[in-house]
């Protein structure tokens, strides 16, 4: 068995690798643009509206799951386009599948979004 030892000096290098791959999602990824749109104007509105405590932990899971979804769905595609340059059903049945979990993620998210800030929008009138 080829175990490696704990080393700071390759966990803080994983960190840079996983910081390195956010920004090239923010970067990159047109539909992550909207997702990161989406949650500047959520945090401004969640700052406007004063939400409580829970109200920010609901928000923030919502965000960092589209987020984190998004890219999941970016590496299953890149590497999918690696393994497989030509078309293959297969291949286009795993985008797929990987496109509808960020869609999933996404309603759910706007779902949230709904129950916490339709009320206060409402308050308003």
């Amino acid at each position: 068995m080829n175990e490696k030892k704990f080393s700071l000096k390759r966990r803080v290098r994983s960190f840079k690798f996983a910081f390195r791959g956010i920004s090239k999602l923010v970067r990159e990824e047109h539909n992550a643009w909207i997702h990161c749109f989406a949650a500047f104007i959520t945090v401004i509105a969640g700052l406007y509206f004063q939400l409580s405590a829970m109200e920010w932990v609901a928000v923030t899971f919502a965000i960092g799951s589209v987020l984190a979804a998004e890219a999941f769905n970016t590496a299953i595609e890149s590497l999918s386009d690696f393994a497989s340059p030509v078309y293959q059903e297969a291949i286009k049945h795993t985008k797929d599948l990987a496109a509808g979990a960020v869609l999933l993620v996404a309603i759910a998210a706007a779902i949230v979004g709904m129950l916490i800030f339709v009320p206060k929008i409402i308050q308003l009138f």
